[in-house]
C-alpha cells in the first residue's frame, strides 16, 4: 500500500491539471442541460403538438443511444458535411444535449407533480399560460426536482471521463498517459478512481446543502 500512496504522490500533480477541464466541461455541459431541458419540458407539457412531437423525438433519440456515439458523431461524423468542433467543444456540446434529454424528463416530472389547480389559480388572476409557468409553477417545480438533479450532476461529472475518447485531455485521458508510461494501469486508476469519488462527494455534499436552504418546510 505505501508503494501505492508514493506512486500517487508522484503522479497527483500531473492528473490534478486536468481537473479544471474536466470541471469545465461538466459544468458547461450541465447548463446547457438545463437550460435545452427545462425548454423541452414546457415543449411536452404545454407546447401544441408538433412542438410536442419534435421533443419526444428528441428525447427518445438522445435516450435510445449511447453518449459515447452522440460524441463519435459530433466530433468525427459533422466535419463530413463541413461541421467541425474541436474536441473540447465538441464534448461539451455532447454532453450537454445528451444531459437534456434526462433533465427534460426530471423538470416534465417535477412540474406535473405542482398541482393543476395552481395553473387555473394564476390563468384566473390574469396571467397567461407563461407567465403562469414563470412566476407559479416554475418556483416550485425547481424545488421538488433538486433530488433527481443532484443525481444527474453526479452522473455527468463521470461522463466527462467519456471524452478522453475524442482526445479532451482531462484526468482520465492523463491517467491514461501515465498508465502507458509506466505500465502500471492498477495503481494509476486506482487513484483516478478516488478522485472521482472526492469530486461527487463534493458535489453531492453541496447540492445536499442547497437543497435544504431552498426547501419549504412542511412540502
Amino acid at each position: 500500500m505505501s508503494e501505492w500512496f508514493d506512486f500517487a504522490i508522484e503522479h497527483l500533480p500531473y492528473v490534478l491539471q486536468g481537473i479544471p477541464t474536466t470541471l469545465g466541461l461538466w459544468a458547461s455541459a450541465m447548463v446547457i442541460g438545463a437550460a435545452l431541458g427545462l425548454v423541452l419540458a414546457w415543449a411536452r407539457i404545454y407546447g401544441s403538438r408538433p412542438i410536442y412531437l419534435a421533443a419526444t423525438v428528441y428525447v427518445e433519440i438522445f435516450r435510445g443511444t449511447p453518449m459515447l456515439v452522440q460524441m463519435l458523431f459530433i466530433y468525427l461524423g459533422l466535419p463530413e458535411i463541413g461541421i467541425v468542433f474541436d474536441p473540447l467543444t465538441a464534448a461539451i456540446i455532447a454532453i450537454g444535449l445528451n444531459t437534456a434529454a434526462y433533465q427534460a424528463e426530471y423538470f416534465r416530472g417535477a412540474v406535473r407533480s405542482v398541482p393543476v389547480g395552481q395553473m387555473a389559480a394564476a390563468r384566473a388572476l390574469g396571467m397567461g399560460q407563461f407567465q403562469g409557468f414563470k412566476n407559479i409553477i416554475l418556483p416550485q417545480a425547481l424545488r421538488r426536482v433538486i433530488p433527481q438533479w443532484s443525481n444527474e450532476a453526479i452522473l455527468e461529472l463521470k461522463y466527462t471521463s467519456i471524452a478522453y475518447a475524442i482526445g479532451v485531455t482531462e484526468i482520465t485521458a492523463r491517467a491514461e498517459k501515465i498508465g502507458y508510461e509506466t505500465f502500471q494501469f492498477f495503481e494509476v486508476f486506482l487513484l483516478i478512481a478516488a478522485i472521482y469519488v472526492v469530486m461527487t462527494s463534493v458535489v453531492a455534499q453541496i447540492l445536499l446543502f442547497v437543497e435544504k436552504r431552498v426547501s419549504v418546510p412542511g412540502l
